[in-house]
């Protein structure tokens, strides 16, 4: 095992221990003092070593994006499994039911489904509707979403736990004061489903939302009971770009290997060593100006 920086391979993936530990406890304690649960979404690191961390810490379980994701934190013994995303294949639904917790539909078929495969499984899953705040993507509108929980909730292996109301153009949305606007509109709306739920007597007792863009945001509202924020324990560019003070834990080591002339140096750590999902390069850490 390498004893000092300069024995590590390069390019190489690196975890500063000091600022992930504090990005977990600060997260953790603020949640804690807002009166909320924190599931975290794991997809931003699919670590279940991570995870552990993180619920040692307080929180109540994860969210996953895929199937594949909540196979490989139920194998480690990860409690509290979220699937966050709705599915269409009844395959996978019961490989969703043997590794979570819970799970969301925006759809009456997924429902059937999920009962389906929860009945296979001698299982009783707890379901959330997914909706749609705006952002188009997956979800349910107002009318549809009060369907599919009539539904859910008179199947005998579903139980109707609430609503998953994530907003991903409220993470990024300019800005602070951007990002409380379109929170402010996106559960002004939510608020409203929730009061005709009740009315009807359906079950809404997890309202499961947010993200690291408006953790601060959403912890102040009182309709909101769980946080899913995960980009916080390793952070990355675009949310430093809106104005997230958390520290980037996560680094990419490299080499230089090449350096014959006076503006530019060569690096063993490639295009694909770091994401390019996003229209900028990585920053260099250390060298301000650099890129």
């Amino acid at each position: 095992m390498p004893t000092s920086i300069h024995e590590i391979p390069t390019p190489a993936l690196t975890l500063d221990l000091d600022v992930f530990e504090a990005s977990v406890a600060r997260m953790a304690d603020k949640v804690r003092a807002a009166g909320k649960q924190l599931r975290p979404h794991a997809k931003a690191h699919k670590c279940p070593e991570i995870a552990k961390r993180q619920i040692a810490a307080g929180a109540i379980g994860v969210c996953c994006a895929t199937v594949a994701e909540a196979e490989l934190m139920a194998s480690a013994g990860i409690p509290g499994i979220h699937l966050t995303s709705p599915l269409a294949d009844p395959a996978k639904m019961a490989r969703a039911v043997a590794a979570c917790s819970m799970v969301v539909v925006d759809h009456t078929q997924q429902a059937t489904w999920y009962a389906e495969a929860a009945k296979a499984a001698g299982k009783k899953l707890d379901v959330l509707v997914d909706l749609d705040v705006g952002d188009h993507r997956t979800g349910a509108r107002k009318e549809q979403a009060l369907a599919i929980a009539e539904q859910v909730d008179a199947a005998e292996h579903l139980e109707l736990r609430g609503l998953q109301a994530y907003s991903v153009v409220g993470s990024h949305a300019g800005g602070f004061e951007g990002r409380k606007r379109v929170s402010k509109e996106v559960f002004g709306y939510v608020g409203q489903v929730i009061g005709t739920m009740l009315r009807r007597g359906l079950s809404c007792e997890i309202l499961s939302g947010g993200s690291t863009g408006t953790w601060e945001i959403d912890t102040e509202v009182a309709d909101l009971t769980e946080l899913q924020a995960g980009s916080y324990v390793l952070m990355d560019m675009a949310y430093r770009r809106e104005g997230l003070d958390f520290g980037h834990a996560l680094n990419v080591l490299g080499t230089v290997v090449s350096a014959n002339h006076e503006d530019f140096v060569t690096v063993d750590a490639g295009f694909k060593a770091f994401s390019t999902d996003r229209g900028y390069g990585p920053e260099v850490l250390g060298h301000e100006g650099a890129g």
